[in-house]
Parts: C-alpha cells; sequence; structure tokens
C-alpha cells in the first residue's frame, strides 16, 4: 500500500490477493475471472482481480503458494499484459501494477521446483528485501502500538497499554513469523488479556522468547471456572498458533468448516471481551 500511495497509480486502485488462502482452481478465477456458464454454478460473469486492479495495483501475497500450473498462466499474463479469463473466447487487456511477496527463500522453491524460475526472473525486476523482525526490535513498540489501536476500533479490545516487562519479552521473541506472526500474538493477547493492560502471561506463548519450546501454558488446559464458550476461543487460538495463523490446517486439527472456523473469528471480532 505504501508504494501504491506514493506512486503515479495512486488514484487507481489497490487490490491484494492472498494465493496461499484459494485452491488451484479458485485461484484461478479469482485472479482472471470468468464467463457465465464456464462452470457449475458460474450464473454471472464475474471480473477478475486483475481486471478490477487495472489502472493501479496488485499485490499478489504469499506467490510461492501459487501452483505451478497456474505460474505457467501468471506468467503470460505479465509478458501480454492480458487475461484470459476462465470460459471466455478472447483476452482481455489489463495495465497493472504487480507486487509479489513471499515469506520464503525463493531459490529455495525453485530449487525444490515448487517456483518457475522464469517467473521469478519476470517478477524480480526492482527487488526489495525486509530483515527479519528479530533483527530490528526497535521497531516492535511501534508496531505494537499500532496493533493495539487496531484492535480497539476493529475488535472492540480493552488492551490499551503494554506492560514494560512484556514489551521487553516481545522485543526477545525470534518471530520466525515476522510481523504477522507478532500480529497475531498480540491479538490474542488483547482479546484475552483481563485488564487494560497487555501482562507477559497474557502472551500465551508456547515458547520461550529465545525460541525454545516451552510447556504449553496453564491457560490453555481444561480449567474449572471457564465457560465452553471461553474454552472454545482459547482452543481456536491456540491451534492458529500452532498452524502458523493457517486457517484451512487449523478448520482441519479443529475438525470444523473453513466456513465455521471464519464465522467464529469473526464473531469473536464483533463481541470483542463481552464474549
Amino acid at each position: 500500500m505504501f508504494i501504491h500511495r506514493r506512486s503515479n497509480r495512486a488514484g487507481g486502485p489497490f487490490i491484494a490477493v492472498n494465493c496461499a488462502a484459494l485452491p488451484e482452481n479458485l485461484l484461478e478465477s479469482e485472479l482472471f475471472g470468468y464467463e457465465k456458464g464456464a462452470f457449475t454454478g458460474a450464473a454471472n460473469r464475474k471480473m477478475g482481480k486483475f481486471e478490477a486492479a487495472h489502472g493501479g495495483t496488485l499485490l499478489l501475497d504469499e506467490i510461492t503458494e501459487m501452483d505451478v500450473n497456474l505460474q505457467a498462466k501468471m506468467l503470460r499474463v505479465l509478458q501480454e499484459k492480458e487475461v484470459d479469463r476462465v470460459g471466455g473466447v478472447s483476452p482481455v487487456k489489463v495495465d497493472v501494477r504487480v507486487i509479489a511477496t513471499t515469506n520464503r527463500l525463493v531459490d529455495e522453491a525453485i530449487r525444490e521446483g515448487k517456483f518457475r524460475r522464469d517467473l521469478y526472473f519476470r517478477l524480480n525486476v526492482i527487488p526489495l528485501e525486509l530483515i527479519p523482525l528479530r533483527e530490528r526490535p526497535e521497531d516492535i513498540p511501534a508496531l505494537a502500538g499500532h496493533f493495539l489501536r487496531k484492535f480497539a476500533e476493529n475488535s472492540g479490545a480493552n488492551a490499551r497499554s503494554i506492560a514494560a516487562e512484556t514489551m521487553e519479552t516481545l522485543k526477545k521473541c525470534r518471530w520466525t513469523g515476522n510481523v504477522r506472526e507478532l500480529e497475531n500474538v498480540l491479538e490474542r493477547a488483547a482479546l484475552l488479556c483481563p485488564g487494560d493492560e497487555i501482562m507477559p502471561e497474557d502472551l500465551f506463548l508456547s515458547y520461550s522468547p529465545e525460541g525454545e519450546q516451552a510447556p504449553a501454558p496453564r491457560e490453555w488446559a481444561l480449567a474449572e471456572g471457564l465457560t465452553m464458550e471461553e474454552m472454545e476461543r482459547r482452543l481456536i487460538f491456540g491451534t492458529l498458533e500452532k498452524t502458523g495463523n493457517n486457517r484451512t490446517r487449523a478448520a482441519e486439527m479443529l475438525g470444523i468448516s473453513i466456513r465455521t472456523l471464519r464465522n467464529k473469528l469473526n464473531a469473536y471480532k464483533i463481541g470483542g471481551r463481552g464474549k
């Protein structure tokens, strides 16, 4: 978003797509769109994200999670500047700046055959590499403050501050999931901590700050006095932490559908700390 707002495309749309969130067939129709009758359930023509981003910027988050077959189609779109809707008969011209991100080592993904080398070269025009969060702990207070304000506005969380000892703990963590992991940990803490200040025990870390595996916190275990609803919420957040916030995997482990998991998370955000 920062790049988009400070570019000559700032007046155009900014569209973001998480490539890891959808399977290949759904991601293709999401990116390129489809024609009416292209498949069962396609009652109307749908514009894809490339068309929606025409004149602006399209962010492809977690690009290395995209299926290899779809990567070949993506390469053609970037080269020809046109998309073929699923079920379409003629290509549609698009003018889009593409920003692709990943938290994986691309060279490793290429060696494993999970990412096309030619697509990498096509995307790698102006590379930007962010150093891991653990190597810039001085950024954590500003990030944490931003996240708390966001949670208070969007989720109704009561937490407004972070205790000094909690901040020191956050600075010592390895954050293998970088900023996204920090956000997830703070969101859980903001929703579950009993007061308006987040204490170290509210973080519910399953590892020591230095990254070593630690015993599961007592708060995650069955305990007298907790409601079934509260235990369910803690179990969901704990499973999301274990899966690195992979909702599809978390839903599988919990034995529920991804839609059910999404609905429950939305309910927690709407209900805030009152639930």
